[in-house]
């Protein structure tokens, strides 16, 4: 059942619910009493095919994900949710007793925006969600970025690649291609810097911004990959975004 907010309306928290999905009735309990007591609405599942349908039914704002479940096991739900147009860009957080660097890799990899281990304290849960919340929310770019090989303001360009800020568009040719916030500002970074080569750190405090800190570097390889996904671009012959190995990501000679 859907849970009524606790507090006035709060323009930062959605209207859409929050997805808690857990076979352990306990640590459900306990993410949605602090998850409530901030204000958010909530609905729960407690095995993978009862959080696909939840989230096509509720269309939640975020959710948070164990990855050992009954019947589909959590990385399964994170890769149907990220195949499928409508719930695609749906932001999860893993939530899983599985806490090695490898496991947590392999949980971003899969699609996931952020992973929190067990034992996990509740109040940081709520901090993370609000900082995932925030970062998927539709922002006015600040700043009018560098423009590269253009002398259109924000606009930035790059062999057929044109970015526009203003509009957070991305468009190769006459072809729009459809980006998520974070894979925006990583490639309006790339493709703004003329050239000069970024490590990750720098990329992550350009993404990220005061959230920097919670994410892990390897987060920029997953989205480089997925970004390269939707521009064709062949990391053995880039177009776009090239890789210097040891040190970080710069925009492709053209």
């Amino acid at each position: 059942m859907l849970a009524m907010p606790t507090t006035a309306l709060d323009p930062n928290i959605p209207a859409a619910p929050i997805l808690v999905v857990d076979d352990d009735v306990k640590i459900v309990r306990l993410v949605r009493t602090y998850l409530e007591r901030d204000g958010f609405s909530v609905v729960t599942a407690a095995d993978g095919p009862a959080a696909l349908q939840a989230i096509e039914t509720h269309r939640p704002a975020l959710v948070v994900l164990d990855l050992m479940l009954p019947e589909l096991d959590g990385r399964a739900v994170i890769r149907a949710v990220r195949r499928d147009d409508e719930a695609a860009r749906t932001p999860i957080l893993v939530l899983s007793a599985r806490s090695s660097t490898i496991d947590r890799i392999a949980g971003l990899e899969d699609g996931a925006d952020d992973y929190l281990p067990k034992p996990f304290s509740p109040a940081e849960l709520v901090l993370r969600v609000k900082s995932i919340l925030r970062r998927a929310a539709p922002v006015e770019d600040p700043a009018p970025t560098r423009s590269s090989g253009s002398t259109a303001g924000s606009i930035i360009r790059h062999g057929d690649l044109t970015i526009d800020p203003s509009r957070h568009e991305v468009r190769r040719g006459e072809e729009a291609i459809d980006l998520t916030r974070v894979e925006f500002r990583l490639l309006s970074a790339i493709l703004g810097a003329d050239g000069r080569v970024l490590s990750r750190d720098q990329l992550l405090d350009a993404v990220y911004g005061q959230d920097a800190a919670d994410v892990l570097d390897r987060t920029i390889d997953v989205h480089i990959r997925r970004l390269r996904d939707k521009l064709d671009d062949d990391p053995d012959t880039p177009r776009y975004v090239q890789t210097v190995r040891g040190v970080g990501y710069r925009a492709a000679r053209t």
